[in-house]
């Protein structure tokens, strides 16, 4: 998996153990648990809800440019959120970085999601990126859109019903932007 040097831990955070690191192959098993129940429920991400675990490894981690992340408990071994980020576009865009997060549902509530953004934004800056963009966060996932405000990103737009959450029909998507 490609990953950055990105490795930190955040002691201010609700859970003084957890650090965050560039993914390894090793941590897949760990992502996959993170992320298929999340996929499998369909209501915050794009990706067919019925995605084959080998069709989301390579849509996670295989894009070209991607840099996955994980955060880990004080074992290092127990993965309990995941992101990537990587350019937004290639070419004459790609100085604009475009990132997925994702957390087990074990470790909601203790920070994760946050160390994991703080990672990313440090990370994308690092790499030389001037800007983070999100294409598709969607309008009824209050808690991914309350952080991403918290942490500078603005609602550039929201496009009407481009969403078919399985509860609540057709809903928006948000285009969200911070520069870095």
């Amino acid at each position: 998996m490609a990953g950055s040097s990105t490795s930190a831990t955040y002691p201010h955070l609700m859970d003084d153990q957890l650090h965050v690191r560039a993914a390894t192959g090793d941590d897949w098993p760990g992502i996959w648990r993170a992320l298929e129940p999340v996929l499998r429920a369909g209501e915050t991400y794009t990706y067919p809800r019925d995605i084959t675990e080998d069709a989301a490894r390579t849509a996670w981690a295989g894009s070209p440019g991607a840099r996955v992340l994980v955060a880990v408990d004080a074992t290092g071994r127990t993965v309990l959120g995941t992101a990537k980020y990587l350019p937004n576009h290639p070419g004459a865009g790609a100085h604009v970085a475009n990132a997925s997060f994702v957390v087990d549902r074990d470790a909601s509530g203790r920070g994760v999601g946050r160390a994991l953004a703080h990672a990313v934004l440090d990370g994308a800056r690092a790499d030389g990126y001037r800007a983070m963009q999100f294409n598709a966060v969607v309008e009824t996932n209050e808690r991914a859109v309350r952080l991403w405000e918290s942490l500078g990103f603005t609602v550039l737009a929201t496009v009407p019903e481009a969403f078919d959450h399985p509860a609540l029909g057709l809903v928006g998507l948000h285009i969200m932007h911070r520069t870095l």
